[in-house]
Parts: C-alpha cells; sequence; structure tokens
C-alpha cells in the first residue's frame, strides 16, 4: 500500500520527527549527544564533542537524557511529499505541474529523490526511455554540466520525472510507471 492509498493522509499528518545528528564529547564517551548545528541540545558547544556521521538516536540507551528530551519535544518537519511539493510550486505553469502537485498531496510515493551530476542522473536514473510527455526538455534539463535534482513519483500507471536545477524553475515530465 502507497500512502496514496491510506485515508486521511495529508501534509500534516505525514510530518515527521526533527532528526539531529550525533555527538561524542571525550570526557564522557560513553553518552551520545544530538548535535544540532550549532551545539548539541543539552549545550556542549562545538570544540567539546566530536560530530559523527550518523543520526542521533533519542531511544538508545546511550543517549544524553537532556537531548532525548529535547529532540522528543522539537518541532516536526514536512515530509518528503511537502517538500517536493514546495519546490514543484516553482515549475512553468500546466497539467503536468497540477496534475503531480495534486498527487503529492494525496501522499503519492517519492520513489527516487536524489541529486548528483545530470549526466550521470540521466544515464542510471532518469528512465528517459519510458518518458511519453515532456521528453526532449527532460532531456536538455539532463545535458547540462553539473549537479540537478532528480525525483521519480509514482502516481497509478504513470510517474513524473522530475528535475530540479539548482537554478532555476523545476522540470516535469510523465513516464509510465515501474512495474
Amino acid at each position: 500500500m502507497t500512502s496514496a492509498d491510506q485515508e486521511g493522509w495529508s501534509f500534516a499528518s505525514a510530518r515527521v520527527p526533527a532528526e539531529f545528528g550525533a555527538a561524542v564529547c571525550p570526557l564522557t564517551p560513553g553518552v551520545e549527544h544530538a548535535w544540532g548545528g550549532e551545539g548539541t541540545l543539552c549545550g556542549l558547544v562545538e570544540d567539546q564533542v566530536e560530530v559523527y556521521l550518523h543520526l542521533f538516536d533519542r531511544e538508545d540507551a546511550s543517549a544524553c537524557p537532556t537531548c532525548r528530551q529535547q529532540a522528543a519535544v522539537a518541532p516536526t518537519r514536512p515530509c518528503g511529499q511537502e517538500r517536493l511539493h514546495d519546490r514543484i510550486l516553482a515549475a512553468a505553469a500546466g497539467p503536468l505541474r497540477e496534475e503531480l502537485l495534486d498527487a503529492l498531496r494525496r501522499g503519492a510515493e517519492i520513489k527516487l529523490w536524489i541529486n548528483g551530476p545530470a549526466v550521470g542522473l540521466a544515464k542510471h536514473y532518469a528512465q528517459l526511455d519510458r518518458i511519453v510527455e515532456g521528453g526532449p526538455a527532460m532531456v536538455a534539463a539532463l545535458s547540462v554540466n553539473g549537479s540537478v535534482g532528480l525525483a521519480r513519483v509514482e502516481n497509478g500507471p504513470w510517474q513524473f520525472i522530475v528535475v530540479l536545477p539548482d537554478q532555476g524553475p523545476p522540470l516535469i515530465a510523465r513516464a509510465t510507471a515501474d512495474r
């Protein structure tokens, strides 16, 4: 079942907990803290901790009690559908944009959302051979030097392919869905 099949799905009901990086203070190596970018949630500053390349897990037994409590009450953040929806608002007006916005509002599944070199994304992830609407513009958008974002959103028998350039509006194409 996809999120689109769920009764009552909304951006508000799909919000996700805030995420924090993990940090350890060398003076208390058995305790993991929640890193908030400027310091830990319990007040340690950058030069007091080592920041790790994984997320803080407030359910872990080694979690700092203060960080655990602060992480639990931190504001939630938008789900992927809401974040992509907000990016798509900048795309050129038209039927594809409106269909994609509607699908995202109903919780359509985002099958892929990555960033990387445009040429590599075109070759390995865009599935250009499945595009049935908007192909030439999509090929042009992926034929640039540099990095772009690429998203694929399932919507019934179709999927939307979205290129999210660093500069300029997103481009949207329709393709047959993975089956």
